[in-house]
C-alpha cells in the first residue's frame, strides 16, 4: 500500500533540494527570466553537487535521469521515480526555467534512462540530453512523426526537423524521435540519441517565449544526419503488436516529473498568495466552513484541495513505476491534472493579489507564465484526457481519437 508521507530515506535529500531552491533557484528568477537565451552559470556547481549526490548514492537515482524501471519485486518499494518527482517539486517552487535548464537533468536524460539498454546507460552517463519530438506539421500527435531514420551498413541517416526541443540549443546530444518506415505507422518510430557535433545537425534558432525563459527552447534541422546504430535507444526490430510501446514508455516515466514541476509551482504561489492574504488581513481558518469565511480564504481553500489531489495523484503515478506496476493511466491522470490546476492555481492567485500578483514586484505573474508550458509539453491537456478516456473505455487509439 502506497503511505503518502515523505519517506524517511528520501527526507533528507528532499530538504537539501528545497535549500538550493530557496538559497540559489529563486534568488535568481528573476534576473534569467529578465535575460532570456543567457546561460545560469550558476548551476553549474548546483549539476556537479547533483552528480556527486547520485555518484554516492545519497540521492538515490533523482533528478531526470532516475526515472528507470525495475522489475517488481516482494513488498514496498520507494524507489527513484518517487524520489525524482519528491525533490523536483522542491526546485520548482524554486523556479521550473531553472530546473530544465540544469546540465544533465534534461528530459532527454529521462528517455535514456527509461529505455536504454545497460550498456547505452553506460556509455551516455554524463551527457546532458534534450528531447526532440514535435515537428511543424506534428504536435501533439507523436504517431504522426515525419523525421525519418534509414538504415545504412552499420549507421541510420536522420532527415527532418524539430520544433520546442527544451535545452536544444544547451545540451550535449538530443534523444530524436523518428520514423524507420512511415508506411508502417507508430510501429516503426524509434528514438536515438545524436550528438550535438553531429555532421547534419544544426541549431537553427532559438525561440523567445511567454514562460520558462531561463530555459532555452530550439528549433533543430536534421540533413543526411549520420548517427550510429548503436544509438537507437531499445530494439531495432519493428513489433506491429506492440506499436510504439518502447518509445511511449518515456513518458510514463516523464509525465509525473512534468506533473510534479506542476505541483512545485503552484505550491510556490499558494504559499506567497497565503502570506499576502494574511498581510491584507485575511486569515485562512481550516476549523472553519467555507461558508463563514472571507471569499478569498474560501477560494484559497479551493485552490488549495486542487493541488493536493494533483500532489497526490503525481505520487500514484511515481510510486506504481518504482514497484514495476503499469501506470500509464495514472502518469496521463497526473499530467493532466496536475498542469491544469498549476495553471488554474497560478492565475487565481494574481486575482486575490490583485496589483502585487499582476506587477513584477512578486513572482506571481512569473510563476503564472510558467505553468502554461506545464499545461502543454510532454502531451497536451486534451491528449492526457484522451489517453486516460482510452484506458478507462479499453478503447485502441483507433477506436477513440
Amino acid at each position: 500500500m502506497i503511505n503518502l508521507e515523505t519517506p524517511r530515506k528520501f527526507r533528507a535529500f528532499v530538504n537539501q533540494a528545497h535549500q538550493v531552491a530557496a538559497e540559489m533557484l529563486r534568488p535568481n528568477s528573476r534576473r534569467y527570466d529578465l535575460a532570456e537565451h543567457e546561460y545560469p552559470v550558476e548551476l553549474d556547481m548546483l549539476a556537479a553537487m547533483v552528480d556527486g549526490l547520485g555518484a554516492s548514492g545519497t540521492s538515490s537515482g533523482a533528478g531526470a535521469a532516475g526515472v528507470r524501471r525495475t522489475a517488481a519485486g516482494e513488498g514496498v518499494v520507494n524507489g527513484s521515480n518517487l524520489s525524482s518527482v519528491l525533490s523536483i517539486m522542491e526546485m520548482c517552487w524554486g523556479d521550473v526555467g531553472l530546473l530544465l535548464s540544469m546540465p544533465r537533468q534534461g528530459l532527454g536524460n529521462s528517455a535514456i534512462a527509461s529505455v536504454a539498454s545497460d550498456e547505452q546507460l553506460r556509455r551516455f552517463d554524463g551527457v546532458w540530453a534534450g528531447m526532440a519530438i514535435t515537428e511543424p506539421g506534428c504536435g501533439s500527435d507523436s504517431a504522426n512523426i515525419q523525421t525519418t531514420a534509414r538504415r545504412d551498413v552499420d549507421d541510420y541517416i536522420i532527415d527532418g526537423e524539430k520544433i520546442f526541443v527544451t535545452a536544444g540549443g544547451r545540451c550535449d546530444a538530443v534523444v530524436v524521435w523518428a520514423s524507420l518506415d512511415k508506411s508502417l505507422g507508430r510501429a516503426a518510430i524509434k528514438s536515438f540519441v545524436v550528438p550535438k557535433d553531429t555532421p547534419g545537425m544544426t541549431v537553427e534558432r532559438l525561440d523567445h517565449k511567454l514562460g520558462i525563459r531561463a530555459s532555452d527552447t530550439a528549433t533543430l534541422r536534421f540533413d543526411n544526419c549520420r548517427v550510429p546504430a548503436a544509438n537507437l535507444l531499445g530494439s531495432p526490430e519493428i513489433d506491429a503488436d506492440k506499436g510504439f510501446a518502447g518509445v511511449m514508455q518515456t513518458f510514463d516515466n516523464t509525465r509525473p516529473l512534468v506533473a510534479s514541476m506542476a505541483v512545485g509551482c503552484a505550491r510556490a504561489s499558494l504559499e506567497l498568495t497565503r502570506e499576502l492574504l494574511a498581510d491584507a488581513g485575511v486569515e485562512i481558518d481550516y476549523d472553519r466552513s467555507v461558508h463563514f469565511q472571507p471569499a478569498a480564504a474560501a477560494v484559497y481553500l479551493q485552490l488549495e484541495a486542487d493541488w493536493e489531489a494533483a500532489y497526490l495523484l503525481t505520487l500514484q503515478a511515481a510510486w506504481m513505476a518504482d514497484n514495476g506496476k503499469p501506470n500509464s493511466l495514472q502518469a496521463s491522470k497526473a499530467k493532466a491534472k496536475a498542469g491544469r490546476a498549476a495553471n488554474d492555481i497560478t492565475l487565481r492567485c494574481i486575482e486575490l493579489t490583485s496589483t502585487l500578483g499582476y506587477s513584477e514586484h512578486e513572482l506571481l505573474e512569473k510563476w503564472a507564465r510558467d505553468s502554461k508550458i506545464l499545461d502543454i509539453f510532454e502531451g497536451t491537456q486534451q491528449i492526457q484526457q484522451l489517453i486516460v478516456a482510452r484506458r478507462l473505455l479499453g478503447k485502441t487509439s483507433t477506436e477513440l481519437k
